[in-house]
């Protein structure tokens, strides 16, 4: 049972190594909080860990002011935008810092991690969009797939919902997508900022109503995308682009997209060979990045924690 916050109706007595393994593989930010170090009466010893994400605790710390401001501490960190992972070491003597009665003293290490490395929204779910997952489904990306069609999730029944995620990876959201401009406007405007964009439907007019909802001004999360890229040749994109320019995209916005996509065209075009060339190309795009030379715990943090007494 958890102090400070609320658990997840489904699961009242989740420990905390099981949240830490149910959050990693859906790529939820979250930190882990470990006593490493306590001195006098204290209310947990060496050991006791607690999981903290943005809505819920899980596990116990041993409760009280000394838990709560744990928890604050440790959802500070997990409401920066973006989310950066690091590791925090806190000290608590419990009766200043804490006003506990027990007056012990706590080291507290608290661990942020990011949840997924990076965020994909994937339009079409055909040969391609299939291998790709497959591909993408092991690495720490969330991926956003939707596709109009009922019985393109092979792995989802579909008689589920669409945030259901039944058959495939924590990390991957199969989702409905409605072809129509409202339904394409909805789906554009739900996508995370600094995700890559991958467009590839059954549709060439879907792919178009798609680009169109990127690149549109009314779209204010367009200049926060990572990439766009959409499937085909480049007579594809030729046609595309001139209907676009017509349409008064002008050539700053139509640069953004990516057609065809891919490292380089294969010889003989196999689903599977696409996808790893569109994956590879993924991969070795630049990823925004805000961490120091130094990381983690300062050395001279550590080095006066350990070897000096603490009472």
């Amino acid at each position: 049972m958890s102090a400070g916050g609320s658990l997840e109706a489904r699961d009242q007595h989740e420990s905390w190594h099981a949240a830490l393994h149910r959050l990693q593989e859906s790529g939820t930010p979250h930190a882990l909080a470990s006593v490493v170090g306590a001195a006098g009466s204290t209310p947990r010893e060496p050991g006791a860990k607690l999981v903290v994400t943005p809505r819920d605790v899980i596990d116990t710390l041993g409760g009280g002011h000394f838990e709560q401001q744990v928890i604050e501490i440790a959802r500070q960190h997990l409401a920066t935008t973006p989310v950066s992972s690091g590791t925090y070491l806190e000290a608590f003597p419990l009766g200043g810092r804490s006003g506990q009665c027990c007056g012990g003293f706590v080291h507290v290490l608290i661990e942020v991690f990011v949840g997924a490395e990076s965020h994909l929204t994937l339009f079409g779910a055909g040969h391609v969009g299939q291998a790709l997952v497959e591909l993408l489904a092991p690495l720490p990306w969330r991926i956003n797939w939707y596709d109009s069609r009922a019985e393109a999730f092979p792995l989802q029944d579909e008689h589920e919902h669409d945030h259901d995620h039944e058959g495939y990876p924590a990390r991957v959201r199969p989702m409905r997508l409605s072809p129509d401009a409202e339904g394409v406007a909805r789906a554009v405007a739900a996508i995370p900022l600094a995700s890559h964009v991958l467009i590839m439907t059954h549709d060439h007019a879907q792919d178009r109503d798609l680009i169109a909802a990127l690149l549109s001004p009314e779209n204010p999360g367009r200049e926060a995308l990572s990439s766009i890229g959409m499937i085909g040749s480049k007579s594809k994109w030729a046609s595309f682009r001139s209907r676009l320019t017509a349409a008064g995209f002008d050539d700053a916005a139509l640069a953004r997209v990516r057609c065809p996509i891919g490292l380089g065209t294969t010889e003989t075009k196999r689903p599977r060979e696409i996808a790893i060339s569109v994956a590879a190309e993924l991969l070795a795009q630049p990823r925004p990045s805000n961490k120091s030379a130094q990381r983690g715990i300062a050395p001279e943090t550590l080095r006066h924690t350990f070897s000096a007494a603490r009472h």
